[in-house]
């Protein structure tokens, strides 16, 4: 992959970062700029970390399923895709957007990387270099997430829905390219 198409992926994944990001920006009174940042990193780093992890689980079994690697791909970030436009319906921050202390940051920080640690998986089947991807991964869910907090505080949840909607289709996309390079379909 190149440095474009793990661009377009770290978009992809990012999706949820920043639906959960406009909602903690909303509630946010004070110290924008600093508990933006504190979102950012907390969401960038995990979306970083996690792709890291399911390569490491991944290169585990990639040989013994080297033949249909790209069918499991393909499921993965379509079925990841497919969650994510299926939670853009709900039109509410069922996040607790006040709090900003470690533990809750924590767990929606792995709550919303979950997406990305299949897709390290995917990239141990697919021989992938799993430290440039989550390096580009993380800074843009950085980038994405300290956006969304100023969005949520400037505009409330109205992007909320469309950015997850758009997040999905790139994943199935980016799916379905996978498949159809393996498949000789794409060259």
């Amino acid at each position: 992959m190149e440095l474009a198409e793990f661009s377009i992926l770290g978009l992809g994944l990012a999706m949820d970062a920043f639906a959960a990001s406009i909602c903690k920006g909303l509630s946010m009174k004070k110290d924008v700029l600093k508990n933006g940042l504190i979102v950012a990193l907390f969401f960038g780093f995990f979306q970083a970390l996690m792709p890291i992890i399911g390569y490491q689980v991944g290169i585990l079994f990639a040989e013994s399923v080297k033949a249909i690697d790209h069918w499991i791909a393909f499921v993965l970030l379509s079925v990841i895709g497919i969650n994510m436009i299926r939670e853009s319906r709900d039109k509410t921050c069922d996040v607790d957007s006040g709090v900003m202390d470690f533990k809750s940051l924590f767990m929606l920080s792995i709550a919303t990387s979950i997406d990305a640690l299949a897709v390290g998986i995917s990239f141990a089947f697919l021989d992938k270099n799993i430290y440039y991807g989550s390096a580009t991964i993380g800074i843009i869910t950085f980038v994405i997430s300290f956006i969304g907090v100023k969005i949520g505080r400037r505009f409330g949840i109205k992007f909320k829905d469309k950015a997850q909607i758009a997040g999905g289709v790139v994943l199935i996309l980016l799916g379905v390219k996978i498949l159809f390079e393996h498949l000789g379909i794409l060259i």
